[in-house]
């Protein structure tokens, strides 16, 4: 059963052992630093005690939050991208919302093909949520708005001139200074819609490189949400949470995408609700909020619903927020706001897709949802392949 709020007592904040690194801090060391509220040279200081033990890490990083922010930038923004061999294993596994990669070089190249297409965009974190500690590893997720101009030949092709701004969620798995699992979702479609380019053709491409590799959308039928003729369950699996906000998170998003209890979302949200989603929308109020998730079950209405992880922080502009990375599989048989998708097709789809939650006084106030519409207009176009390849 949803609860009407979520209280955000300090007890429930301090049942996991991350929370106990983040709120414990001496009175010797600084806080762990916060994005939100502070300039990039305020993320990047020099000479900054460490908040807390950092063993095998760079002497230069004060704290996780400083690893990821100033790791990004250096690579990025500085074109030290050489960086990638001290910050991630040889051996990492990333995944992506158009394929996996499962080493370190590839990981150099896609990063350089992606600066040399997009030379001016700058990513700027929007706020870096986390857990764990030097011991066991750290958990990131990190929030990033890219903006930048189309002046370059590359993956997008010949440039446009044309400005852009896209959403980026990535989830990092770190141990002694280095990243040996990620998760990245970027919403490719914005910035395809803002340069004026034919999201069909692009998807085409990408999945004839699929195609062309043997690579196909497996379709396995049905999905767990709905076992036989059995009612979805009304309780779901709360054994990733950490703490209660993170129980109540997962119990009402179980509510809704799973048992489709959509008004919980009224109860959940506060009325001012601001909701930041795919394709740089910008939406107020749980109405809106509830259009946008119902639209996107709409376009796969036997959608399972997966949360895969979870983590909680507490934020320096009140309240606490929540990052939830989760998967959603079912079969393109509706119509929602995938509109780019088209009629139904009854290909299966997989939702790949990373959210950030903030709340305060007991409701969510903000919400970033990032998932791409590009990757499962993709998976349609494999699928066609895949069937006109049998026949």
């Amino acid at each position: 059963m949803a609860p009407s709020t979520i209280t955000e007592d300090d007890s429930s904040l301090k049942n996991g052992v991350h929370h106990d690194t983040q709120l414990k801090q001496s009175k010797e060391s600084p806080s762990v630093l916060q994005v939100e509220r502070h300039d990039y040279p305020d993320l990047a200081p020099t000479k900054r005690a460490r908040a807390h033990p950092m063993e095998g890490f760079d002497e230069i990083y004060s704290d996780i939050v400083d690893y990821i922010v100033r790791c990004t930038h250096r690579i990025w923004d500085e074109r030290d991208i050489g960086l990638i061999y001290t910050h991630y294993t040889h051996n990492c596994v990333l995944y992506g919302t158009m394929g996996t990669v499962y080493d370190r070089e590839s990981i150099v190249r896609d990063t350089i093909q992606r600066l040399v297409s997009l030379p001016e965009r700058r990513g700027m974190a929007t706020q870096v949520l986390w857990n764990g500690d030097d011991k066991e590893g750290f958990y990131t997720s990190h929030l990033v708005t890219g903006a930048g101009r189309h002046t370059q030949f590359g993956h997008f092709g010949p440039a446009t001139g044309k400005t852009f701004v896209s959403r980026t969620i990535a989830d990092c798995m770190i141990y002694r200074n280095k990243i040996y699992r990620e998760w990245v979702v970027a919403d490719n479609m914005a910035i395809i819609k803002q340069l004026g380019l034919d999201p069909h053709t692009f998807a085409h491409d990408a999945a004839k490189a699929l195609f062309d590799k043997g690579v196909e959308n497996i379709d396995i039928g049905e999905n767990r949400r709905i076992v036989g003729q059995q009612p979805p369950e009304t309780k779901c699996d709360t054994s990733i949470a950490n703490n209660e906000i993170e129980v109540q998170t997962l119990e009402w998003l179980h509510d809704v995408f799973n048992c489709r209890m959509f008004g919980r979302i009224e109860k959940v949200y506060a009325p001012n609700a601001q909701y930041h989603g795919p394709k740089m929308s910008e939406l107020y109020g749980p109405a809106a909020v509830l259009h946008q998730h119902l639209g996107l079950v709409g376009s796969i209405p036997d959608a399972a619903y997966m949360p895969q992880h979870i983590l909680s922080t507490p934020c320096e502009e009140g309240g606490v927020k929540v990052a939830v990375r989760w998967v959603m599989e079912g079969h393109h048989l509706g119509y929602g706001i995938l509109s780019e998708l088209g009629k139904p097709t009854g290909r299966r789809l997989q939702v790949m897709g990373m959210t950030h939650y903030h709340y305060r006084n007991g409701r969510i106030v903000d919400e970033w949802n990032v998932y791409d519409e590009l990757s499962l207009l993709t998976q349609l176009k494999l699928g066609e392949m895949v069937e006109a390849g049998k026949n």
